[in-house]
């Protein structure tokens, strides 16, 4: 209970439900993996790479992690190496801005480093993920999360992930969080 702007307020948590980091942005595409006996979904953030492997579309919780791999480090490496090999000053909109293949000001030779380094983050990620041993190049592969959106020209030609899906939507994680839930709630 609480009072704000002088309007009291009662809240009473009935129900409470967790999903792992991940899920939830993938869950309005469990439909087309549940033939699958496995699948991957790799949420690519700023901060972090997190991943969860499906198997026949229900979550393995002993195969999922939280990477720290997010675009920022992408972002720092760009700006350093954009500095001290072409004295240049790339801030992360003009990173995105490349990386979307939209026409810039920048040289030609600063649109080949940001895809080159970009190639190399994604693969290196890609690498990590092998480590820990998932195959991503024959399964399917849903990729969530404004990084994932970023890289997928460089996700698609890496030559490894066998069927790459992409959930586009900025607002998958609510809306997955609410399919979850009223599948989850729809037998009660």
């Amino acid at each position: 209970e609480f009072v704000y702007r002088d309007k009291p307020y009662a809240i009473r948590i009935t129900d409470v439900v967790c999903y792992p980091q991940a899920y939830a942005a993938a869950a309005t595409m469990l439909h087309t993996l549940m033939d699958d006996p496995k699948a991957v979904v790799l949420d690519i953030g700023g901060f972090t790479a997190d991943y969860l492997l499906l198997k026949n579309g229900k979550a393995d919780l002993t195969s999922c992690d939280s990477l720290e791999n997010g675009v920022i480090l992408l972002y720092n490496k760009i700006r350093s190496r954009g500095n001290s090999e072409l004295d240049l000053l790339l801030d992360e909109s003009d990173v995105d801005a490349i990386l979307a293949g939209r026409k810039t000001s920048y040289p030609a030779e600063a649109v080949r480093l940001v895809e080159r380094l970009a190639q190399e983050f994604v693969n290196d990620l890609f690498s990590t993920l092998r480590e820990r041993m998932l195959d991503l190049r024959y399964s399917k592969v849903v990729f969530v999360g404004g990084g994932a959106i970023l890289l997928r020209r460089q996700i698609e030609a890496s030559g490894k992930v066998g069927t790459p899906l992409f959930v586009t939507n900025i607002n998958a994680n609510a809306a997955g969080f609410e399919y979850l839930y009223r599948l989850e709630t729809a037998g009660r």
